[in-house]
This record gives structure tokens, C-alpha cells and sequence, in this order.
């Protein structure tokens, strides 16, 4: 079993998901660091649209769909949507994912350079959706 701590800042959120679901369905634990400057490519605005929608404005209010406006939460279950999370082996997988706002000093994280957005994107980090949601952070 390995252990990856990877930082988050600049790469792609579908990108770095697909990895560490792979990871931890293969019994790997994996800590990911500064998941609020991940980034979702696409336009701005419909992003923002389409989160606001999903969150605030979709189902009622006392019944769900209970989603949260935390970065770290939300990158987190980003990843449990490539789980099988209904089977044992999907919710084992994803006890052993964790996500982190910020990162702290002592901790060697690890840059994967293939996941990283290209700056002639378009794109907004999850802090800014999470922002655009209500989270104070």
C-alpha cells in the first residue's frame, strides 16, 4: 500500500479525480492538499450557472440533495462519483480518499505535471465555485 499527497494547485478536477479513484480502488491512500485551487475547465459563467443550479436551486430544500459548498468536499465527491460507491469495494476505496484545504509546511506533496490545466483555458477553481456558493473561507 502507498501513500500519495498530492498538490492540487492548477491541475484539472476531472483529471486528478479519474487518478485517484484508480488509486484507491487499487488500496492506495491518497491525501490531497490545496483542493481549492483545483481547477474545472469551461466557460466561467455556465459553470457557475450549472453549480448554482445543482446546489441552490435544485430539489427541496427540507428533502436535499445536501451538497456542500466546502472545496475540499466537493473535489471529495467528485471522486466518489467514479466510485462504485453502492458496492463494498467502491466505499472501501473512498474511506481511504482525503482532501484538504490548504497544506501544512511539514508534508512533501507531489506535482503531477500531466494533470495540469493549460493556461490558454478557460477555467475557475473550486474556491471561486465554492465562494459563488455561500462558503466563507
Amino acid at each position: 500500500m502507498k501513500t500519495f499527497n498530492i498538490d492540487a494547485t492548477g491541475l484539472v478536477a476531472g483529471r486528478l479525480c479519474t487518478f485517484i479513484a484508480k488509486q484507491s480502488l487499487l488500496g492506495n491512500k491518497i491525501n490531497v492538499y490545496n483542493s481549492e485551487n483545483a481547477v474545472i475547465t469551461g466557460d466561467r459563467a455556465g459553470i457557475l450557472a450549472r453549480w448554482h443550479f445543482n446546489v441552490i436551486e435544485r430539489g427541496r430544500p427540507d428533502r436535499g440533495p445536501d451538497i456542500s459548498r466546502m472545496p475540499d468536499r466537493i473535489l471529495r465527491r467528485m471522486v466518489r462519483g467514479m466510485l462504485p460507491f453502492e458496492k463494498d469495494r467502491g466505499r472501501d476505496a473512498f474511506k481511504r480518499v482525503m482532501c484538504y484545504i490548504g497544506a501544512p509546511s511539514d508534508v512533501k506533496l507531489t506535482a503531477m505535471k500531466e494533470y495540469e490545466a493549460d493556461p490558454s483555458m478557460k477555467y475557475v477553481t473550486i474556491k471561486e465555485i465554492s465562494q459563488s456558493l455561500g462558503a466563507h473561507l
